[in-house]
């Protein structure tokens, strides 16, 4: 594996959480694999589970990792080609990038969208010149469209969970917040189940129905009490309006999942990727309850992590 991207980058998705679950019984059965290679973590936005999951994972495996929060430690960053920096900018990516690239065998990277512009943002520039300028494999660990490390997690997590025999439904459901919020996690959880033996629905309001890139071939729901009946699993997660990019169109009320909306599925268990408002996104009564999956889910992204990075050190080794 040259690069982990989105689940268009894994030829047997199975394969990949079989592999996950495996590392999860015995976590340490590779700890000399990345032996003197170094992993560089950079974040330009906030992290919790995916910085510390990643960063454990690459020790798992013996590997020297090196975290760099580059929106506080490094120089103001360029990424734009042929400009004159005769402004707030100290560094371009081209250098930054290329020097990164000499002293790890693996990059992850980290950069949320603007939700200013659809296009600058769906263009992904960051991460392809990242992928262009480093020279080695890059791992997302979220872009302005995907999270695929998250989305390994969660279908590792349903793998776990789901009844033996049994193809679930998994529903993914809008829920409000006070803030437009990227749609990465979304998108990218509803490619990779279109990708898995699951029967997906997808409820949100209207006019905030996501890229059809992503949803093609799942169902939409406007109902989401339609939506929910005889769900197993149900993943929460709010996001600002594609169509009318990056707004807030209505407050959601009515949307949270409670106790009493479970009671329309069929005793499904409830994820989130983290962290969540409680009260807001997700009520304290379902989130402190027995069908909430969020820290097992949580825990599941080392393993995530972990099987990703073992490809791709197996890749940097043949």
């Amino acid at each position: 594996m040259k690069q982990f991207t989105s689940v268009k980058d894994v030829q047997d998705v199975a394969a990949l959480v079989n592999e996950a679950l495996e590392l999860k019984k015995a976590p340490y059965a590779n700890k000399t694999l990345g032996q003197d290679k170094t992993l560089g973590l950079i974040f330009m936005n906030p992290s919790l589970r995916t910085r510390l999951s990643t960063q454990k994972a690459g020790m798992n495996l013996g590997m020297n990792v090196m975290v760099m929060n580059l929106d506080k430690e490094g120089w103001a960053l360029e990424t734009q080609d042929g400009v004159i920096m005769d402004g707030s900018t100290v560094e371009h990516i081209r250098e930054a990038a290329a020097v990164m690239g000499q002293y790890c065998d693996i990059i992850g990277i980290r950069s949320f969208p603007k939700l200013q512009d659809r296009e600058e943002d769906y263009s992904e520039d960051l991460l392809k010149k990242f992928i262009e300028l480093t020279g080695v494999p890059i791992v997302s660990l979220e872009s302005a469209t995907r999270h695929p490390l998250q989305s390994l997690a969660d279908l590792i997590t349903i793998k776990e969970q789901a009844a033996a025999g049994k193809k679930p439904k998994v529903v993914l459901s809008w829920a409000p917040h006070i803030k437009p919020i990227p749609h990465c996690v979304a998108n990218s959880f509803a490619e990779w189940m279109q990708q898995a033996d699951v029967e997906l629905v997808i409820t949100n309001p209207e006019d905030y129905d996501l890229a059809e890139e992503f949803t093609q071939g799942a169902q939409v729901l406007h109902n989401q009490d339609e939506a929910l009946k005889n769900a197993d699993f149900v993943y929460v997660k709010n996001w600002s309006s594609y169509e009318q990019y990056g707004k807030v169109l209505t407050d959601g009320q009515g949307w949270m999942i409670t106790n009493e909306k479970l009671a329309l599925t069929n005793n499904a268990k409830v994820m989130h990727c983290l962290p969540v408002r409680r009260g807001l996104e997700l009520s304290h009564e379902v989130l402190d309850g027995p069908n909430s999956l969020v820290i097992e889910q949580a825990n599941n992204r080392l393993y995530a992590a972990q099987a990703v990075l073992k490809r791709m050190l197996e890749a940097v080794d043949r």
